[in-house]
């Protein structure tokens, strides 16, 4: 089967050239030449690069130093601002731009903004226009999330990281890490959106290869359908809490998964929605 990782952030060492933005709690680097030779430790044959909001904010451009270097391993993904009076400009130059599959939009509860945002209208319409899907990170904030998504029924939404805030340091668990699966299960009634199982292996509080992520998987896997389910690692922001290996194993090699919805949340949910597959050379 066809492997894709629906998430991960390569970046390079902090430098003077394309200094970080932040500096979390991140090895000291992770490009994307680190990325390819770890996924084919792994047999994961592709994945989509979301360019690293920690450290390069809305700058794109290691993604896309990484994808020409790279062509058939990555796809790119370019977060936009709400912020930017000309982000319509910006995603209609995005699409121009060679193996791109779309845009992200972070709201996090944290920038306290409102669902009926202008901002967030304008990138929705836009993402309308060029026929992008937008990621949408709303974990701790999944209220405004969904009403994003109702409000715009003609959007293609991807839903970051199963819609559930998740650790990024060791020994931050919440006490009930999935207190907003309801919520989630209850977004699947939205036709317009998919879901990211991205980041699942963080919300274990058992040690690998993590068998209590499954019971409420299981509960997302029946609400959404496989084919709306996109697997994913989230490396690097989640590498501190759990390695790559880690978190490709349980799912290659768990037996919860038949061998047809393992290789639709491994991969084949992912090609459908970005409409890209990669190519090894």
């Amino acid at each position: 089967m066809m492997i894709i990782d629906s998430q991960i952030h390569a970046y390079e060492a902090n430098t003077p050239k394309r200094p970080w933005a932040s500096v979390p709690d991140s090895p000291p680097s992770a490009t994307g030449d680190e990325h390819v030779a770890a996924m084919d430790k792994l047999g994961v044959d592709g994945a989509i690069f979301v360019s690293s909001f920690a450290m390069y904010r809305y700058d794109a451009s290691y993604a896309l130093e990484v994808q020409k270097k790279h062509p058939g391993r990555f796809a790119i993904i370019k977060p936009v601002s709400p912020d930017d009076p000309q982000v319509e400009d910006v995603i209609a130059e995005w699409k121009k731009t060679p193996r791109t599959v779309g845009i992200r939009l972070r709201l996090p509860e944290a920038q306290e903004r409102k669902h009926d945002d202008p901002g967030i209208d304008r990138i929705l319409r836009a993402a309308v226009k060029h026929d992008f899907p937008v990621n949408i990170l709303f974990w701790g904030n999944i209220d405004v999330g969904t009403k994003v998504i109702d409000r715009h029924p003609d959007t293609r939404f991807v839903i970051d990281h199963l819609g559930i805030l998740q650790p990024r340091t060791p020994g931050t668990l919440a006490a009930e890490p999935w207190a907003d699966l309801p919520k989630v299960v209850a977004l699947a009634k939205r036709k317009n959106a998919v879901i990211k199982i991205s980041g699942a292996c963080t919300l274990s509080k058992e040690p690998y290869p993590y068998p209590d992520i499954w019971d409420p998987l299981a509960k997302i896997f029946d609400a959404w359908g496989f084919e709306r389910c996109l697997w994913g690692t989230d490396w690097t922001r989640a590498s501190p809490v759990v390695n790559y290996e880690n978190a490709v194993k349980p799912f290659r090699y768990t037996d919860r998964l038949s061998a047809s919805e393992r290789a639709m949340l491994m991969g084949g949910a992912c090609e459908k929605v970005y409409r890209w597959a990669p190519k090894k050379g």
